[in-house]
């Protein structure tokens, strides 16, 4: 994509003369490279210009932990790893490297001149000074490898010869080589000078190998890693949340830099992991289902495959395989015995799996004979055992998508009070000990285990407006409607009820929505009809529900509706959702409202005419600034403010492609009304791919082009001068693509449609995803609504800060991290800060603030709603969606249907 590097000399010709230094090269550019490609600066993430002063001033704590760096003169070496077996095969098994080296240390302190290593588990390791020499090569031998996590080089062909191998030998030992060879050396220094604010590309090489160090001081305590976080084998942090899945708790660490200087970020942290213990226990669990004999066994052998298992008696360990093709009573193989006489060969004796454990072995099997066996040997060569002396290791991650209720269940269950994070967090790192840990004590690190203070500010809610003028200040980021008229209602003339057998009193829902639709302000004529499901087709696959449902509605309608309410037979996310989404807004161009009648109250049912009155073109509250026309900077000028996500496919389904939206604001200068535009990408890529998209010299199929003019006509034909975009879902690595990849395709789309057009751009990154959690000294209460921090642990040189729009009712709130990458228009702090706590105020959904800016959150809805358009279509049970990654961008992607055009500009998700 960058044209700069297009144009290099051929090697034979002699350098060319030196540049002076104010020269500007020209380029030979490609003959239909667009203007916007020609050589230009890569833009990189904008300084801090200043920080707020608005707000009442709060004084709070952070989870971070200063570190104090003594010794900066030093070097970290950087050396790579390679461990092969004795026969000079790579080992590629996770696991047995951190074994391999620590005996390495064991055996050979003197020739590594007593130097502590840390080691990241796979081919790198870092030594605080060098090691005596460039290059070293060891032999080490370690006994048992076949309890490690890579059981694939012991092999036992039978189950009795392994059992004959265990009783002569009771260990079987395995001899590794490894080279250890220099890489690079890493300037402590770099650390210093972060802090200063000078960012050397040394620095995040420097802190990764503080992580490393945090990492492997968790792997010598027993503890699962995944990425920064560590969990122990501690019953007490398991909380089962059905299906055989527990969630398991532990913590997040990891360093940052801060204004404040150098501090460790710590925070509890939740990861799933498969439920210990037998394995038939685990299955019945999974599968809900009564007893051993009704579990499927094909789903049960992709759910197994790779789980690492203990033995019954002789508590070895394996990694499973498969399963047998037949019940253990049935599954036979061959037993090699001892021949009589010395000349004799040894005879083969076919036997089955179930005969060998209760005959030879002894063992008494109460339920396995009739089961599958477990295998934990190679295809070619089969190891079975019977399945009840087969337990599940502890510790073993859980990597599928969670189900609607174990997410319910997860949630609830990992709530944790402010005050009670404090106390968990302040225990683990008295536990942790980090003052003790040889290397962070030689690189001269000692971690405080005091929380960090810090002054925030509270901001005022903005003033909100609805019906009848009447105005009003939310308290505590909440406002009440109760007696409150829409300030834009709508009128709901024709429409009708769609039943998809749920079982509620329908007259009576309807007639409660109508009159709370009334004291909204919203007229709502009686419904045409209601359309039952013929109770033939409750069981047939969701499209054919939705098509044969249509089928009536179509018989019977004198004309298109303005919308149907849909009664949904169980949860709002069922399989129907999907196909029934799609066939309204892509055949049909129908607005549609689905909710599922369990527990319908009046504070329901004005939830549900908010969203509809919202989809129809009208709305619920505006803030009074924008009714004024008085917001800064924005008012002013015509803006168009755009919010940003994608949304990926569940794990394990890596055929699903990713879901790209973009929503953009309309009717400037509302700040209140959005359109979305949505296209399918590449299965987990999360740069967007379609923002501009030129089919011909005069076409641009992209999501920018749709929506600039769209804001154009929606705006009085005024064209947007300043452009605010936030993106959602990057993290820090990816700044500098937005900056240039994402936000060149949205310059590219409006040089397309106006060549002379150069609009301003403020590019705001919101993460969700992040580790930073701030407390009130003392109270058991969350911080107060409004509450931004930008000092002490905010980036020491770039422009970001942390906001807590919402009101955090239950756990810990989670504050939203802004990073303002670019900053065109020349927002002061203040005038930023208090826009992005606006617009956490004009979501039409609900009638609180919300933590996250409502354009992102509006991204968010589209992206997942028009997913779940082709969720259903043949991505079920595809072979590479269960476990099997694919590499990303590797598949062909569905396209989306196009939405009706006169849903297309409808706040058709909220």
């Amino acid at each position: 994509m960058d044209a700069q590097d297009g144009d290099g000399a051929p090697e034979v010709l002699p350098p060319p003369p030196p540049v002076p230094p104010d020269t500007v090269p020209l380029e030979a550019e490609p003959e239909h490279a667009p203007a916007t490609m020609k050589k230009k600066a890569v833009r990189v993430p904008m300084g801090r210009r200043g920080l707020g002063s608005k707000g009442q001033k709060i004084p709070l704590l952070t989870n971070h932990f200063k570190v104090n760096v003594t010794n900066v003169d030093g070097h970290f070496f950087h050396y790579s790893v390679s461990v092969f077996y004795e026969d000079g095969r790579p080992v590629d098994g996770k696991g047995v490297g951190r074994r391999v080296i620590d005996r390495v240390q064991e055996t050979y302190d003197t020739e590594l001149a007593g130097k502590d290593l840390a080691y990241d588990g796979e081919k790198s390791l870092f030594t605080v000074g060098p090691l005596p020499r460039k290059k070293m090569e060891f032999t080490v031998v370690i006994e048992d490898v076949s309890s490690n996590r890579n059981n694939g080089n012991c092999n036992p062909s039978s189950p009795n010869e392994n059992d004959r191998k265990r009783q002569r030998r009771p260990y079987q030992s395995k001899t590794f080589k490894v080279e250890i060879s220099f890489a690079a050396q890493i300037p402590m220094q770099a650390i210093a000078n972060a802090l200063r604010g000078q960012e050397s590309e040394n620095f995040q090489e420097a802190v990764r190998v503080l992580d490393i160090i945090l990492r492997q001081h968790a792997a010598k305590q027993g503890c699962l890693l995944v990425r920064q976080s560590f969990f122990h084998n501690d019953p007490r942090n398991f909380a089962d949340v059905g299906g055989g899945v527990l969630g398991c708790r532990g913590f997040h660490s990891s360093f940052r830099t801060t204004q404040g200087g150098m501090s460790l970020n710590m925070d509890v942290s939740t990861t799933m992991i498969i439920q210990p213990g037998p394995v038939v226990d685990f299955l019945i669990a999974n599968q809900n289902v009564k007893d051993p004999f009704s579990i499927d066994w094909a789903k049960a052998k992709r759910t197994l495959k790779n789980l690492r298992i203990k033995i019954h008696p002789s508590n070895a360990e394996y990694r499973i395989t498969g399963l047998s093709e037949n019940p253990c009573k049935e599954q036979t193989f061959s037993l090699k015995q001892r021949a009589r006489d010395d000349e004799g060969e040894a005879q083969a004796l076919e036997l089955t799996v179930y005969d060998y454990f209760v005959n030879y072995r002894h063992i008494e099997l109460r339920y396995s004979g009739d089961l599958p066996c477990i295998n934990v040997g190679k295809p070619k060569r089969p190891t079975y055992f019977p399945l009840e002396l087969c337990s599940l290791l502890s510790l073993q991650r859980y990597t599928k998508a969670l189900t609607t209720f174990q997410r319910a269940s997860l949630v609830e269950k990992s709530r944790q009070k402010p005050q009670e994070r404090m106390r968990v967090l302040s225990d683990a790192l008295k536990v942790n000990n980090y003052d003790a840990e040889p290397m962070l004590r030689s690189c001269g690190i000692s971690i405080s285990t005091n929380f960090t203070q810090v002054e925030g500010r509270v901001l005022p809610p903005p003033r909100l407006k609805f019906g009848n003028g009447e105005e009003f200040f939310p308290r505590n980021g909440r406002w009440n409607i109760n007696n409150k008229k829409l300030v834009e209602p709508t009128k709901i003339e024709r429409w009708a009820v769609v039943n998809f057998s749920a079982r509620c009193d329908v007259r009576g829902l309807v007639r409660d929505l109508i009159r709370i639709g009334e004291t909204k302000g919203i007229h709502i004529e009686p419904p045409f009809d209601v359309f039952d499901e013929q109770p033939q087709y409750r069981r047939a696959p969701p499209p054919i529900r939705v098509e044969k449902i249509f089928e009536q509605i179509q018989s019977k309608l004198p004309g298109a509706p303005q919308f149907l309410l849909c009664l949904l037979p169980d949860r709002k996310n069922c399989d129907i959702y999907g196909p029934w989404k799609r066939k309204n807004l892509a055949d049909f161009g129908i607005v549609t409202q689905c909710m599922a009648p369990t527990r319908v109250n009046d504070q329901y049912l004005t939830n549900v005419i908010l969203k509809i009155n919202a989809k129809l073109g009208g709305l619920n509250s505006v803030l009074a600034i924008e009714h004024s026309s008085s917001i800064p900077l924005i008012s002013k000028v015509p803006t168009l403010i755009l919010g940003m996500d994608v949304s990926h496919g569940s794990p394990g389904h890596s055929d699903i492609p990713s879901i790209a939206a973009v929503v953009s604001s309309r009717q400037w200068p509302l700040i209140s009304r959005y359109r979305a535009s949505v296209r399918s990408q590449s299965p987990k890529v999360e740069m967007m791919a379609s923002l501009f998209k030129r089919v011909s010299d005069t076409e641009d199929d992209g999501i920018i082009r749709e929506l600039l003019l769209d804001f154009y006509v929606s705006s009085g034909k005024r064209k947007p001068e300043q452009i605010i975009i936030f993106r959602d879902g990057v993290s820090e690595s990816q700044f500098n693509q937005v900056l240039n990849i994402e936000l060149d395709q949205i310059i590219e789309a409006c040089k397309f449609l106006d060549e002379n057009w150069s609009p301003k751009f403020v590019v705001i990154v919101a993460q969700k995803n992040h580790h930073t959690k701030f407390f009130q000294s003392g109270s058991p209460e969350n911080v107060p609504p409004g509450t931004v921090i930008d000092n002490k642990i905010c980036h020491p040189r770039n422009n970001d800060f942390y906001l807590c729009a919402h009101a955090g009712m239950i756990g810990t709130t989670r504050p939203t991290h802004y990073h303002v990458l670019l900053d065109q228009v020349g927002f002061s702090a203040d005038e930023l800060q208090e826009l992005v706590h606006s617009l956490s105020y004009v979501y039409q959904r609900s009638t609180t603030a919300i933590s996250v800016v409502a354009p992102v959150c509006y991204a968010h809805l589209a992206a997942t709603q028009v997913g779940t358009f082709i969720k259903f279509e043949d991505t079920s049970e595809t072979s590479s969606s269960h476990g099997g990654m694919t590499s990303a961008g590797a598949v062909p992607v569905p396209q989306l249907p196009k939405l009706q055009e006169n849903v297309c500009s409808s706040m058709f998700f909220v």
